[in-house]
């Protein structure tokens, strides 16, 4: 009898609505599209009649049960049989109002905060009517929040672009982990209501949030290590500043090394004229346009692994001249006894990689030495690194 349309297949349509935000999102039509609504049951045919007459008149009474009960009403049809005469069957549940089909949901109370969220954007940004009706569970996700999400893109249409920190908004209940939480949702609400100049689209939503609207984003720092004491700024040697105070720097070291690891960087040996970059992983696009470095030699030490060499593909596009370190198969087949798996290659081409290290790119990527091989900056002997560094000399 499953076959054929039940409570259940109603209750199903319901929820199919509900998820899919189409009931609340027809509370904000001027009239209601979907109401009354009609959802088609399948019921017996005249040939199922003959066979299962008591199976069908058992389906019909529970339909009659459910839709009293739940109130709902049921749409007949009559069908003529040759031995069974005249038979009204249900072939439609009608849900009349809204009102109805919450009530069988019991989704009254969300529906009723979700007028409430409607009522405040209508008064104060009806231009937002749009994206919530496109995305009304959304809304309804955030609803305590409203009253402080309207309240900062009221800030921010009454100072554009504000060039201040995150922290510097002046509401009541803002704060700066409120916004940070929440900047996706915030970033399609701005785009929605502040003007185009006051957006950089270059910027991303969630990832530049502070650019993408004007605002001052904490500094990005470079930490690095002066390798020659000579060259150490009042007796320091472990640094970290601002990423235009390193732009500005031009150390006197002609040789820049640089790895992701940071014990790596604190451990580099002392190296006449030199410096270490590190803990940058793949933020290396973070170097770019620092004169300074087009005019000195560049060594990067990353992992062996096919993200290590994506690394340092990276960063020859804007030092083509950058050396590898350490990236070798010698040294791989060196440390075979600590050798580690690679929980996500990659295998798209890296164009800027030269011979040899092109070579054990495509070998770990084909897995030609092992699944997903990784040798780690941390596992290499620092006696090898230290040979590796004699032999630039």
């Amino acid at each position: 009898m499953n076959k054929w349309g039940t409570h259940e297949h109603v209750m199903a349509r319901l929820q199919r609505l509900w998820r899919s935000g189409r009931l609340l999102a027809d509370r904000l039509e001027a009239s209601s599209v979907l109401f009354s609504l009609r959802i088609p049951l399948k019921h017996p045919t005249a040939a199922e009649l003959s066979t299962q007459f008591d199976a069908a008149r058992d389906w019909i009474a529970a339909l009659r049960e459910a839709s009293a009960r739940h109130g709902y009403a049921l749409k007949w049809k009559t069908i003529r049989h040759r031995q069974l005469g005249e038979n009204r069957l249900p072939v439609a549940a009608i849900v009349e109002t809204p009102e109805a089909a919450l009530a069988m949901l019991r989704k009254q109370a969300e529906a009723d905060r979700f007028d409430a969220i409607a009522g405040s954007i209508r008064e104060r940004f009806p231009e937002l009517l749009d994206w919530l009706s496109r995305k009304p569970l959304k809304a309804l996700e955030h609803a305590d929040d409203w009253p402080r999400l309207l309240d900062i893109i009221d800030w921010l249409r009454a100072h554009p672009r504000p060039g201040c920190y995150l922290r510097q908004i002046d509401l009541p209940g803002v704060h700066t982990k409120f916004i940070e939480k929440r900047r996706g949702l915030l970033s399609e609400l701005l785009d929605i209501v502040l003007p185009e100049n006051a957006i950089d689209h270059d910027a991303t939503r969630v990832r530049h949030f502070e650019p993408r609207y004007g605002f001052r984003a904490k500094p990005k720092r470079i930490r690095f290590r002066l390798l020659d004491p000579r060259q150490f700024i009042e007796g320091l040697d472990d640094l970290s500043v601002p990423l235009e105070s390193f732009r500005k720097l031009a150390p006197p070291a002609r040789r820049i090394f640089i790895t992701e690891n940071d014990i790596n960087g604190l451990a580099f040996p002392h190296q006449r004229d030199s410096l270490v970059v590190f803990g940058l992983g793949y933020g290396l696009d973070t170097l770019r346009d620092i004169p300074w470095l087009s005019d000195r030699e560049i060594h990067y030490w990353g992992d062996i692994d096919t993200h290590g060499f994506a690394m340092l593909d990276q960063l020859r596009r804007h030092y083509p001249e950058a050396h590898s370190l350490l990236m070798d198969e010698a040294t791989l087949r060196q440390h075979r006894a600590l050798w580690g798996s690679e929980p996500h290659p990659i295998q798209h081409d890296l164009p800027r990689l030269r011979g040899a290290e092109q070579d054990l790119y495509d070998a770990l990527r084909e897995d030609r030495f092992a699944p997903r091989l990784r040798l780690e900056q941390e596992r290499i002997g620092y006696r090898h690194l230290e040979q590796a560094l004699m032999r630039l000399e």
